[in-house]
């Protein structure tokens, strides 16, 4: 396992980490934690939970296996989250979070789940972000980070704050032009960057003929070449991948055996071909953001590629989890003035998926 320096922090990280979001069987904690030290065994060192995983199970989870970690000898790194936008929900997470791993200082805590600019103010305003300065200030943290489903221009806003170490960001080859500023601007800044969901959500290795564009070799699994475009950008530290179980710790270790190293992509092809090929599919380029009647328009129209690729429950997922949209009451005061169907590259006919987003979200939610 090759290692990679996170930012300016002096941690080195595994350029594969483990997401602690999809233990096969949550309720059974000494097997999950043997998926764990398997992770271990094939060099990843860096842990990555939250409260509310897995049936809130996770950090129990890895907290089973830390006991075992710590008895190897071996350098390794925690992470959890809080979402809370007070001082003493920010206190109450961390100190839970802190128990369950059986720690007392977490290598890395997020500021989680920022969807907007609004909510990152309330973290502000709402005392969250002293709480979490002021922890890392008593020993409680070593670095501070946040995680986020911005969209590229707005990650940008927050990281000129220099507030934070790092970032972990949903990034991969279906999405990248939706966030690439927001990748770029933490390369410039010096920061780590930890990238989630790099399989899309499923999208990708399920669609093979959709998405082969970004395989470097016709014998290449989609899983393989989903990972080789991440890892083959210079801003990105690692990949975190959810595990189920262990045979899933293998195939991504294989994967990272394959990767060769310093290879470069051409990102102007590969988002030349979503732009020229994807002619059903959101491309994630926001010129339909300024809607008149405040509708975040591209939200609804990335998640409606979930809806083609892979049903309603996706659609319904994306939008409540990766949005923060919970209902489709918005999309009711569409005034039909077409002003996003205007300005779409792909010319997708927005208003027509309006409809069927509500109907299917109806029946989804």
């Amino acid at each position: 396992m090759e290692f990679a320096a996170y930012g300016k922090t002096g941690v080195r990280l595994s350029r594969l980490a483990f997401g602690g979001m999809r233990f096969a069987e949550p309720r059974n904690v000494e097997k999950m934690a043997e998926v764990v030290l398997a992770a271990a065994g094939e060099g990843i060192n860096y842990f990555d939970t939250a409260p509310g995983y897995c049936a809130d199970m996770s950090e129990k989870i890895i907290g089973h296996a830390v006991r075992q970690l710590q008895r190897s000898g071996n350098r390794f790194y925690l992470s959890s989250k809080t979402s809370k936008s007070d001082a003493e929900g920010v206190r109450r997470d961390l100190s839970k979070s802190l128990e369950r791993l059986g720690v007392d200082c977490l290598d890395f805590y997020h500021c989680w789940y920022i969807l907007s600019l609004e909510g990152w103010e309330r973290r502000k305003s709402g005392g969250a972000v002293d709480a979490l300065l002021a922890a890392r200030e008593q020993g409680l943290i070593s670095h501070l980070v946040f995680s986020t489903h911005l969209p590229g221009e707005e990650i940008v806003k927050v990281i000129d704050e220099d507030i934070f170490e790092g970032v972990t960001l949903g990034y991969n080859a279906v999405n990248f032009p939706y966030r690439e500023a927001g990748i770029k601007a933490a390369g410039r800044a010096g920061l780590g960057v930890a990238v989630m969901n790099p399989l899309g959500g499923g999208i990708i290795p399920e669609n093979p003929a959709v998405f082969s564009f970004i395989k470097s070799h016709s014998r290449q699994s989609m899983p393989e070449a989903a990972l080789d475009f991440l890892w083959s950008h210079a801003e990105v530290t690692t990949a975190l991948v959810g595990f189920s179980n262990i045979e899933q710790v293998k195939e991504a270790s294989a994967a990272w055996k394959k990767f060769t190293p310093g290879r470069k992509l051409d990102l102007e092809k590969i988002k030349g071909h979503i732009e020229a090929s994807f002619d059903q599919l959101c491309t994630g380029c926001r010129y339909c953001k300024d809607c008149p009647q405040g509708i975040e328009v591209y939200k609804y129209i990335e998640a409606y590629n979930h809806l083609m690729l892979k049903g309603g429950e996706s659609l319904y997922d994306r939008l409540k989890w990766h949005h923060g949209v919970d209902g489709v009451e918005a999309l009711n005061l569409c005034s039909a003035c077409r002003e996003c169907e205007k300005v779409c590259t792909q010319h997708l006919p927005i208003l027509e998926r309006f409809e069927e987003i509500k109907r299917v979200y109806g029946h989804s939610a």
